[in-house]
């Protein structure tokens, strides 16, 4: 333990772009580690790319068809063997929130079973340094990139909280589509100790146009959620910002949530394009509120908060317009039976893996075509609290789904 607290201080004390070396450098001396190396999920989440000081001039490795991405998906340790090392890959993850994976290989004949708890550790520190140090640089965020975004994608994603999020109370997992040419959609989520808030986006218009709004509207939200508001208060500043810049020419579609985290009641204002579906007991229905105005179509819209009760088990799934408006080559919309077949389908995945999982049958459902609009999918896991006030346990993944997810192979 010492051992692991020395590593945390080195990585604190560490400039920025020099992360990986110092985990590499502690791993030598600590393990005899032949070789070290983080690798970090793409914004498809298609592949994991390794983290260097020239971005790309190593090939990526696909999530879906790698030892490494095993580790990514199970959220475990997964090993292989030759007959020069043993290799460790080791899921990285701040709460929740899947960045990516770090590679250790060792000499062969080790005994793995005491040095894997101190591994995660290390990943864990890791990932929390690395949030850390993406305000001094570029270095992983370059690494994520599989091929350039565009203007729209980047003020899009840099908007964003994250692309999952883990508590005793809920788990979510949230993907958007075409990942490298977004531009309307987005989502936004904050928790405290009692409320939960979720907004999903949509600003019209396309492109440089669309970000722009949807930027004006995610950060007029969070300015009045962070004022202390209450959530009608919340849109109906929105929508003044809104209106104030656009003047009714452009506005905003947005459902916006507040979840009560002891009770599972929800406050809604649904002021839009973006809809919602509950799995429940192996059922599935689409979930409809009062539909009120956008954001800044009006001036001084008054929005009143609609209410609903989630229960443990519930799975919520939240998807834009260019979801279930997506049609296939027969003409039918995806939200008019596929998109329930796909949730269902989908039920033993942990949050984090749904959305990306729904999108790629989005896609299937679509055709060779290319998508007409950018999409979004939010799923949203409830757990709750127990009723003895204490904390559920966050390692359960999803519905009926229980703590470590997949096998890691018999190698492990």
């Amino acid at each position: 333990m010492d051992e692991i607290t020395g590593v945390e201080r080195a990585l604190r004390r560490a400039a920025p772009h020099l992360l990986v070396g110092v985990v590499a450098d502690a791993l030598r001396r600590q393990c005899g580690a032949l070789r070290v190396e983080l690798r970090l999920a793409d914004y498809a989440l298609r592949s994991l790319q390794l983290v260097e000081r020239v971005p790309q001039a190593t090939p990526p490795i696909l999530i879906h068809d790698s030892p490494q991405g095993r580790a990514f998906g199970a959220q475990e340790p997964y090993i292989t063997r030759d007959t020069e090392a043993v290799s460790v890959h080791l899921p990285v993850t701040v709460r929740g929130d899947r960045m990516g994976v770090l590679t250790v290989a060792l000499p062969p004949g080790g005994d793995l079973v005491p040095l894997l708890p101190e591994l995660l550790h290390v990943c864990d520190a890791l990932g929390h340094e690395i949030l850390v140090a993406e305000r001094d640089t570029d270095l992983y965020d370059l690494a994520r990139r599989a091929t350039r975004l565009t203007l729209a994608a980047e003020m899009q994603w840099q908007l964003l909280p994250g692309r999952s999020c883990v508590r005793p109370e809920f788990a979510l997992g949230a993907h958007l589509e075409p990942a490298y040419a977004i531009f309307g959609d987005n989502y936004d989520w904050s928790a405290s100790a009692d409320h939960l808030t979720l907004t999903v986006t949509n600003g019209m218009g396309e492109g440089i146009e669309a970000a722009l709004l949807s930027n004006l509207a995610i950060n007029a939200l969070r300015n009045a959620r962070r004022a202390g508001l209450g959530l009608a208060d919340q849109a109906a500043l929105a929508d003044q910002a809104v209106y104030a810049q656009y003047r009714g020419e452009a506005f905003v579609s947005v459902l916006l949530l507040r979840f009560d985290l002891a009770t599972g009641g929800v406050e809604a204002v649904d002021a839009g394009s973006p809809r919602l579906w509950r799995l429940r007991d192996r059922s599935v229905e689409p979930v409809s509120f009062e539909p009120q105005l956008p954001l800044g179509m009006f001036e001084d819209t008054v929005y009143t908060p609609q209410r609903l009760v989630v229960r443990p088990g519930d799975r919520l799934l939240f998807g834009s317009d260019g979801v279930y408006d997506a049609a296939s080559p027969d003409g039918e919309s995806y939200g008019d039976r596929a998109l329930a077949r796909a949730l269902t389908a989908t039920k033993l995945l942990p949050s984090s893996q749904v959305p990306g999982a729904v999108l790629r049958e989005l896609a299937a459902y679509h055709g060779d075509a290319p998508l007409e609009d950018d999409a979004l999918v939010v799923c949203l896991d409830w757990y709750g609290r127990q009723e003895d006030g204490s904390d559920r346990d966050p390692g359960l993944l999803g519905p009926g789904l229980p703590a470590g997810g997949p096998p890691t192979g018999p190698e492990a």
